[in-house]
């Protein structure tokens, strides 16, 4: 199955949902309900982030498209393939798998289940009947790096991951290049909290980081994040920025922004063209250009991300849209990182 082009799914993106159907009948009742399936990672529902982003894309088209669907929570690793066994064999059309740890079950159960084709999230897996969505994370981390050295006072910032592997080094390469595009001279502290789910940990890893001077810290860790927003909020002067929903909401005036990651909309596109029996993607990668990164519209912070940053950050996002800025996506591509001229 050939992937399309990114041309071709931009042209999607900005077709009208009615128009981009016309001669593609959605299913109905008589012809059958499109049945929809979503596993969740460990984080589940609730995350404010990676899964409640994904649920977000599957109501939207609930709505829009009059499907069925369900969701199975996933409470450790081993409930990964039980639940998507569960769904194939409960005759759902679509199953979407909410993370990049779902990888190998998902290429598993897809071979066993040829006629139910499965999306996952985050990773890459090769199946004729598997959709990989993935995005360009390290784009609209450039754009909250290059935010937090704008706005540091300490000259000190600091990431906080869940767990280091090469996905969140992507969101880690990108915020340290934004920052560096910036100011060289702002220092990046780095940690994992080593889980996903793990508020606690994350509220003393975030402690100890502002502790070490930073005063801006961006959290990419799932539900472990939502311990940082807890900590920043006793902390004067200290901000954090959120990741993969709009987060702003949940300690207003100390979320500084969130780098948005749209999952939902990746889930959308997926289930809007099973609905009109479109071939789906074999790969669907989405970042700036394609509307699947980005920053949240600063609703709380407007005091201190002026118009002189947010002017900045439109130049810079334009940069890296047209391709005359390249941005990291891994700690060796970072280290011969050089600032563009601007």
């Amino acid at each position: 199955m050939r992937p399309r082009s990114r041309a071709a799914l931009l042209a999607i993106a900005l077709i009208p949902i009615c128009a981009a159907l016309s001669g593609c009948a959605p299913r109905t009742a008589e012809s059958g309900v499109l049945r929809v399936g979503m596993v969740t990672d460990t984080g589940g529902l609730g995350d404010r982030s990676f899964n409640d982003s994904a649920y977000a894309g599957v109501l939207r088209a609930k709505s829009r498209f009059h499907i069925a669907t369900t969701v199975l929570q996933s409470h450790s690793a081993a409930d990964y393939a039980v639940n998507m066994t569960v769904l194939a064999n409960k005759e759902y059309d679509e199953i979407f798998a909410i993370g990049f740890l779902m990888a190998k079950d998902v290429e598993d159960v897809a071979a066993r289940y040829a006629t139910r084709h499965f999306t996952i999230i985050d990773a890459v897996v090769d199946q004729p009947n598997v959709t990989s969505v993935t995005f360009k994370e390290e784009e609209g981390s450039f754009l909250a790096g290059a935010l937090a050295a704008m706005t540091t006072k300490t000259k000190t910032i600091a990431f906080l991951g869940g767990i280091d592997i090469p996905l969140l080094r992507k969101f880690e390469a990108g915020y340290a290049a934004g920052a560096r595009e910036i100011d060289p001279s702002v220092k990046v502290l780095v940690k994992y909290v080593g889980s996903f789910d793990d508020p606690a940990a994350g509220k003393e890893l975030s402690g100890l980081l502002y502790d070490q001077g930073a005063d801006i810290i961006y959290v990419a860790a799932g539900k472990a994040g939502l311990g940082a927003v807890d900590q920043v909020k006793t902390r004067p002067g200290d901000y954090v920025i959120g990741v993969d929903a709009d987060q702003d909401a949940l300690a207003p005036g100390k979320v500084l922004t969130s780098m948005v990651k749209r999952v939902d909309v990746g889930v959308y596109r997926v289930i809007a063209d099973a609905v009109a029996h479109r071939a789906p993607p074999h790969h669907l990668v989405l970042g700036l250009k394609e509307g699947g990164v980005g920053l949240t519209r600063f609703t709380y912070t407007r005091s201190v991300v002026t118009p002189a940053k947010i002017a900045m950050l439109a130049k810079l996002r334009a940069a890296i849209i047209s391709g005359t800025l390249r941005v990291p996506s891994t700690r060796e591509e970072l280290a011969s990182f050089k600032r563009s001229p601007l």
